[in-house]
């Protein structure tokens, strides 16, 4: 197998709304913009995020949208709002849209480990 060179993309969050711009760094880290692609390898660039607590939302979705875990028990959906989410850590809330976006495959925790959010 040959050696995959992988570049460095930095992308500046400013004034970009969040699922455009997480499809962006999706089809980045799993190669799609490559001519060599293939679904099967993980040909993808390392990308770096910058400006993030300038991201745009729009509609409603800032203080609507909810996130949902479920700890396995009965009665255990546990639900957070992306408002409180982006108070705490603004990079989680793309982290979360950029992980949705991958095919969940053995290759997604490889996939999201060169995503890097300043």
């Amino acid at each position: 197998m040959k050696n995959i060179e992988r570049k460095l993309h930095q992308i500046d969050a400013e004034d970009q709304t969040v699922g455009r711009l997480a499809t962006k760094i999706a089809n980045i880290l799993h190669g799609k913009n490559k001519p060599e692609y293939q679904p099967h390898m993980d040909l993808g660039d390392i990308v770096e995020v910058k400006n993030i607590s300038k991201m745009k939302f729009t509609g409603k979705k800032f203080d609507q949208k909810e996130y949902y875990h479920f700890s396995g028990y009965i009665g255990g959906l546990k639900t957070k709002k992306m408002s409180s989410i982006y108070a705490l850590n603004p990079g989680e809330v793309l982290q979360r849209a950029v992980k949705e976006m991958l095919p969940p495959t053995k290759l997604r925790v490889g996939m999201l480990k060169r995503l890097i959010i300043k």
